[in-house]
């Protein structure tokens, strides 16, 4: 039975371009090239949707996850990279998405995040995610969260724009996104939290995919979750493990994706893009854990 209260979260990146620079980004993808994209081709793009639309129905019986799980409803989440960096293209994929009935999120930096942009997304989302690892200058300049000027997100400003959104569009909910790496596990995200006023707040351990450099200890992950216990009815802590194989992901090019696989060559396994070869195809080529998956999509 199907419970309309429950989303399958699609996770589609549909680039890996960013004006930021993070140390430990994990959205790079072997040999990408920008004009590969998925998202620049009109058709292209909105026969990757139908083919998600129909497979991931929670009328489709035919889906593997059928047995294990039960969601009334399609939530596409747009990341990156910078997807906001795409503009007309950005756009596109959220009404086209929004066409076929699915739920629309985006994961984006803030960056490109102004009274223009929020205004016209905001009507589409049910979710509108940032990413924010520091309110702390230096920390975000070691990180690599600034552009190749120096410029940093504005986090004065943001409040006003979230309100803005909500205003917008009252059934909008905002999540911010924090990894924590050596560069800011120590510090006190108090003020930030209750300033943005989110309604969920997932804390990742930074993955050891493209380097080690800002790496932690579990101990380190597990303080500064403890610390913020202040939070905890909206806080979702997320380690290496509780991550590997629970998103159903898709890279730029419009495969499905899996990373932690160590014995590939860029950690990664693909499957057929989605739009050539059907959903159904594509989805059996790689591992997806629906426990973890369920365990991880819970109501809030």
């Amino acid at each position: 039975m199907k419970d309309n209260n429950k989303e399958l979260v699609i996770n589609w990146h549909i680039t890996e371009v960013c004006n930021y620079d993070c140390q430990y980004c994990f959205a790079k993808w072997e040999e990408h090239a920008p004009r590969e994209e998925v998202c620049r081709d009109a058709a292209s793009s909105r026969a990757l949707l139908g083919e998600l639309s129909a497979f991931f129905s929670p009328d489709n019986p035919d889906n593997p996850l059928h047995s294990s799980l039960q969601w009334g409803n399609i939530r596409l989440n747009i990341a990156g990279g910078e997807p906001m960096l795409h503009d007309s293209h950005f756009y596109r994929v959220i009404e086209q998405a929004a066409e076929l009935g699915m739920k629309v999120s985006i994961i984006t930096n803030g960056s490109y995040l102004n009274t223009k942009s929020v205004s016209r997304i905001a009507p589409y989302l049910s979710w509108l995610g940032i990413s924010i690892d520091s309110s702390l200058p230096t920390s975000n300049r070691i990180i690599g969260r600034s552009n190749v000027r120096g410029t940093q997100l504005d986090l004065k400003r943001m409040p006003e724009l979230l309100n803005l959104a909500r205003s917008i569009n009252p059934d909008l909910r905002i999540k911010i996104n924090t990894v924590v790496n050596s560069e800011n596990h120590k510090e006190d995200f108090h003020p930030l939290i209750e300033a943005l006023s989110p309604d969920k707040w997932k804390i990742f351990k930074v993955l050891p995919i493209i380097n080690r450099n800002l790496q932690i200890h579990d101990h380190d992950y597990e303080e500064i979750v403890l610390r913020h216990s202040f939070f905890k009815q909206i806080m979702y802590p997320e380690n290496n493990e509780e991550m590997r194989e629970s998103y159903i992901m898709i890279d730029p090019k419009g495969r499905f994706f899996q990373n932690g696989e160590a014995n590939l060559p860029d950690n990664y396994r693909y499957s057929q893009p989605i739009h050539e070869a059907g959903a159904k195809q594509a989805f059996s080529q790689i591992r997806f854990s629906s426990r973890k998956f369920d365990s991880r999509y819970r109501t809030i």
